[in-house]
């Protein structure tokens, strides 16, 4: 069984502290949950709004239209109680901090296990290709006999399979270390410094280059 993202009590001192700095409408509470998880974990309305209408009715946040849009405001009661509990608040962030590294390592898991999923059906794909090439590559040739057009036509359709096959691979290689790269870059966003996107796109424009000067050589 998945643990809580947040122990008994937690979630409400925190929707409290994301309060304190300014009001917002509940779907900008559920986005700053989101951010503070690295996109790992995105509360849900049920979880959220319940436990606002708590507060509301302990007293401890208001709420007003603004428009279409119901804005929650903490009340000096709700900045009370947080600051008689500040000291809390390290300790949640701990608890957020395990859950991302939690979430995140089963958000790679799931992707890995998709990866593999995805090499096994390219590799049966591949495989069905090429019986399907050798198949015709035995049609021609029985009905225009042996020499060096049937043996040419076998040639090229290997390396047309050879093509595809590789780019698939990339494909799946591009698609792989997207996920991976974009994963450890939420769970350490406290961490992401712009010389390390400015790295990122150098050492990314390099790689493209370099795959364009293979692709010239042929």
């Amino acid at each position: 069984m998945t643990p809580p993202v947040f122990a008994h009590g937690s979630l409400r001192l925190y929707l409290l502290a994301l309060l304190d700095g300014r009001s917002r409408h509940g779907y900008e509470l559920i986005q700053a949950l989101s951010e503070q998880f690295g996109g790992t974990y995105t509360p849900s309305a049920g979880t959220i709004y319940p436990r606002l209408a708590k507060l509301e009715e302990e007293g401890l946040v208001t709420k007003a239209a603004d428009g279409r849009k119901t804005v929650y405001e903490i009340t000096p009661a709700g900045r009370a109680e947080l600051e008689s509990r500040r000291h809390e608040l390290d300790d949640i962030e701990n608890e957020v901090t395990d859950s991302v590294r939690r979430l995140a390592d089963g958000v790679r898991a799931e992707v890995n296990d998709a990866m593999r999923s995805l090499r096994a059906e390219l590799a049966s794909a591949a495989r069905e290709a090429k019986r399907a090439a050798t198949t015709t590559t035995a049609g021609a040739g029985s009905s225009a006999g042996s020499g060096s057009g049937a043996t040419s036509s076998g040639a090229a359709e290997g390396d047309r399979i050879a093509s595809e096959r590789a780019l698939q691979e990339a494909d799946l290689a591009i698609t792989e270390f997207r996920q991976q790269l974009r994963t450890d870059l939420r769970t350490h966003r406290d961490r992401v410094r712009p010389e390390a996107v400015t790295m990122l796109k150098a050492r990314l424009a390099q790689v493209r280059a370099d795959v364009l000067a293979t692709l010239a050589d042929r």
